[in-house]
C-alpha cells in the first residue's frame, strides 16, 4: 500500500506548458509515473510531452478521469487554481507554487474545506510513492521502496532523511513534503495519521522546524492514541534568532512553545524518538526498527 498517490493515480498538471511545469512533468514522466495530461487555459486540444493538453482541470476529469493534479501556476493564480481543481472533483491537490499571497490562501483553504479533497502544500516539494509515481519535484532516484513514512516541511531534508533510511537498508513507502508556509492544507498530524492507517508502513520519520504547533499537536495525538508505531523525529532550526523568519514563511518563532528546544522536549515527552541533528535520522531508524 501507500498514502495518497501511487501507480494507479491519474495525474494532470496545471501549468503544464509553463518553463516550470514542462520540466518537472518531463522527469515525472521519466520517472514512471502515470501522468495523463495537463492544463493550460487557450492550449486545449494541443500535445505537450506526447500528453494531451486540457483548457480546465474539469475537461482533464472529463476526459481523462484526472484524480490528482500538481499545480506550478504563478503565486497570483495558484488559489484560483487549487479551487478549480477542488471544484473538478479532484482527490488530491499538490500545490508546489512558492509565494503565494497569505489572504489568497486563506480563502483557498477556507473553500476546500467542504470539497472531497486533500491539499498538499503549497511551497512543498511533493509526494512520492518509490518506484509508483513521483507527484512533484523531488529527485526520484533518492528513494527506494519500503516501509518508512516521512513527513516533512523541509523538501531538502525530505531527500537527506529519504537517502539515509535507504543507505541503512530500509526504504519508503510514500514520502510527503507538507511544505513550509503559514497556510497548509494537510498538517503534520494529518499526514502522520495516513501512515498511522497505512498497513505497509512500519515507522513514520517526522521532520518539523521552528514556528506554530504542528509538531506538538501531532506528537500529543501519537500518545494519546497509544503510540502504534514508532515515529523518529526532527525539528530544524535550533539555532535561529528569535523573531526571525528562517526560509519557510512558516518558520517564525512567536513564543516560547515554537522554539526548536520546547517542540523537542514535547515530542520526546509524547514516545517519539528525537534526534538533535538531521545525519542521525538514519541511524535512529534503524535503531528502532532493528
Amino acid at each position: 500500500m501507500s498514502v495518497l498517490v501511487n501507480k494507479d493515480s491519474k495525474i494532470i498538471v496545471q501549468g503544464f506548458t509553463g518553463s516550470e511545469g514542462t520540466f518537472h512533468a518531463g522527469q515525472m514522466i521519466d520517472y514512471g509515473t502515470n501522468v495523463v495530461g495537463g492544463v493550460t487555459p487557450g492550449k486545449g486540444g494541443q500535445e505537450h510531452l506526447g500528453k494531451p493538453v486540457f483548457n480546465t482541470v474539469q475537461e482533464a476529469v472529463e476526459k481523462a478521469g484526472a484524480d490528482v493534479t500538481i499545480i506550478f501556476v504563478p503565486p497570483a493564480f495558484a488559489a484560483d487554481a487549487i479551487k478549480e481543481a477542488a471544484d473538478a472533483g479532484i482527490k488530491v491537490i499538490i500545490t508546489i507554487t512558492e509565494g503565494i499571497p497569505v489572504a489568497d490562501m486563506v480563502k483557498a483553504a477556507d473553500y476546500i474545506k467542504d470539497k472531497e479533497c486533500r491539499l498538499i502544500g503549497p511551497n512543498c516539494p511533493g509526494v512520492i510513492t518509490p518506484e509508483e509515481a513521483k507527484v512533484g519535484i523531488m529527485p526520484g532516484f533518492v528513494f527506494k521502496k519500503g516501509k518508512v513514512g516521512i513527513v516533512s516541511k523541509s523538501g531538502t531534508l525530505t531527500y537527506e532523511a529519504s537517502d539515509q533510511v535507504v543507505k541503512q537498508g530500509f526504504g519508503i513507502s510514500t514520502a510527503i513534503g507538507i511544505g513550509g508556509d503559514p497556510i497548509i492544507g494537510t498538517t503534520t498530524k494529518e499526514a502522520v495519521e495516513l501512515f498511522m492507517e497505512d498497513d505497509d508502513t512500519e515507522a513514520i520519520v517526522m521532520i518539523g522546524e521552528i514556528g506554530g504547533q504542528l509538531e506538538a499537536d501531532a506528537a500529543k495525538w501519537i500518545k494519546e492514541t497509544g503510540n502504534k508505531k514508532p515515529v523518529i523525529g526532527f525539528i530544524a532550526g535550533e539555532t535561529a534568532p528569535a523573531g526571525r523568519t528562517m526560509g519557510h514563511a512558516g518558520a517564525i518563532v512567536g513564543g516560547s512553545e515554537d522554539t526548536a528546544q520546547a517542540k523537542k522536549a514535547i515530542m520526546r515527552d509524547c514516545g517519539i524518538h528525537v534526534v538533535d541533528s538531521p545525519a542521525e535520522i538514519g541511524k535512529k531508524v534503524a535503531e528502532v526498527l532493528n
